[in-house]
């Protein structure tokens, strides 16, 4: 049994409202991204990688879980933990706060370690510091990261269909990288290595699904009659014939991540949470910004038809 099978929804006539719901979620992200700049000093809120920290190592004689030791520096406050090495070695990811250095830093995690745990049971093996000048390089590398990875998009699906699918696709990925940005501003979810991982993966999940989209409106124009028919209902129809797999494959995905949001335990909380935000929107963008975006490019340039005819017709006359 087939999933929405012969599925007739007006997707490409509700390309208006879709417009309207996407332009409010990218004002409303702008406007929190301003409001942090003036409120954090940064338009995101950047963690250690970022903004520069301390980054002390500390290995257990014994069992020892992430969650206790969240527990042990502080529990909602404690700064991001992750597990490094052997079995019983973690990373804590500490801010380098203004007057004070690597070593207080590290003497303060040594204290609250002590005062839950026993002294003998942890040892702190190494602690380095991560500068702002750092943090600064790789900021500016992750958006050079972004950048490239849309001009190669562009490149590919130019090369791949036509010109105007991948000016289409760039300005989809492009919608769903500001959204997901925005609302990571408007929430101050903390902006690390993770995350930066995560918005990647979401732009390449974007990208997939809309290729499939495309690759049946490229089928349906080169079938028999494909050319004559009306372009608004055959992009339509494309996105309706691809609707049983939009929603299939988008569904299982979740259902991972929200099994990981739910199992996975707070280390990969917001990296998931930026997953199941991208999915959910790059599905969306799919059906509502993708598509609709190659029709208005078609219908403000014309589909290169015309050029390729006119170039023939030269060439035909010239011989």
């Amino acid at each position: 049994m087939r999933l929405f099978h012969k599925a007739k929804y007006p997707f490409i006539a509700m390309r208006r409202k879709a417009y309207v719901v996407s332009a409010a979620v990218l004002v409303l992200g702008i406007g929190a991204m301003l409001v942090n700049i003036f409120t954090i000093g940064g338009w995101q809120r950047y963690g250690v990688d970022f903004d520069g920290g301390v980054l002390v190592q500390v290995s257990f004689s014994g069992p020892m879980d992430v969650s206790e030791l969240r527990v042990a520096l502080g529990g909602a406050s404690a700064p991001p933990i992750t597990r490094f090495g052997g079995e019983n070695e973690f990373v804590i990811r500490a801010p380098l706060e203004e007057g004070r250095d690597i070593n207080e830093v590290a003497e303060g995690l040594d204290l609250q370690l002590s005062a839950s745990l026993d002294e003998s049971a942890f040892e702190i093996v190494r602690q380095e510091a991560v500068g702002p000048k750092i943090g600064a390089e790789l900021q500016q590398r992750a958006a050079l990261a972004i950048l490239f990875s849309l001009a190669l998009t562009l490149i590919y699906i130019a090369f791949r269909f036509e010109f105007r699918f991948g000016v289409a696709a760039v300005i989809a990925t492009a919608h769903d990288m500001l959204v997901v940005l925005g609302v990571l501003a408007l929430f101050r979810v903390e902006i690390a290595l993770p995350t930066v991982a995560a918005i990647l993966t979401i732009l390449g999940y974007s990208l997939n699904d809309t290729i499939v989209v495309f690759d049946r409106i490229r089928e349906n124009l080169n079938a028999k009659g494909g050319r004559r028919e009306d372009p608004y209902r055959l992009v339509n129809r494309s996105v309706n014939e691809t609707l049983p797999r939009t929603v299939l494959t988008s569904g299982t995905t979740l259902a991972v991540l929200f099994s990981l949001l739910v199992l996975g335990g707070a280390v990969i909380r917001d990296f998931t949470i930026v997953l199941i935000l991208g999915v959910m929107i790059g599905t969306y963008s799919s059906i509502f910004i993708a598509s609709p975006a190659l029709l208005e490019i078609q219908k403000r340039f014309g589909t290169g038809d015309a050029r390729k005819k006119q170039q023939g017709r030269r060439v035909a006359a010239a011989v």
